[in-house]
């Protein structure tokens, strides 16, 4: 499993670690990146970022359990937020927070940006986690 470690000579981090360490012989899984889009592709909550937030984390959360992981498996993340300014930034951080995705704690990095791949999108959640061996990988 996982170690996550926070390093005392460093800022203590707001929810989340300095580094995570995986150990040998441990299955990773690499996710493109999680949109705000429903099955059958249309853009959740248009303007909003918390309501596409909520869809990132949801759609992230059927592609890990689609590998065998799950949010608290999760060893590193990128959220990225279209945004000019720090607070919706924070909205955001705070709801991937109350998501079981930060339970860990997981590296990550929050970047504001000025668009993302979907007319209207944004939010963008990229992440890397662990299988478990006892879990089935599905195609």
């Amino acid at each position: 499993m996982a170690e996550h470690r926070t390093v005392p000579a460093l800022f203590p981090p707001p929810g989340y670690a300095h580094a995570a360490v995986v150990g040998a012989g441990e299955r990773l899984a690499f996710l493109a990146g999680a949109v705000p889009l429903d099955a059958e592709g249309r853009l959740v909550g248009p303007g909003d970022h918390l309501l596409q937030t909520r869809q990132a984390l949801a759609n992230l959360e059927t592609a890990l359990h689609a590998v065998g992981s799950a949010l608290p498996l999760v060893v590193a993340s990128t959220v990225y937020v279209v945004a000019a300014e720090p607070g919706p930034l924070s909205e955001v951080w705070d709801e991937v927070r109350a998501s079981g995705l930060t339970s860990g704690p997981h590296t990550s990095t929050l970047l504001g940006v000025a668009c993302l791949g979907y007319t209207g999108q944004l939010v963008e959640i990229t992440v890397t986690a662990v299988v478990p061996e006892e879990s089935a990988v599905e195609g």
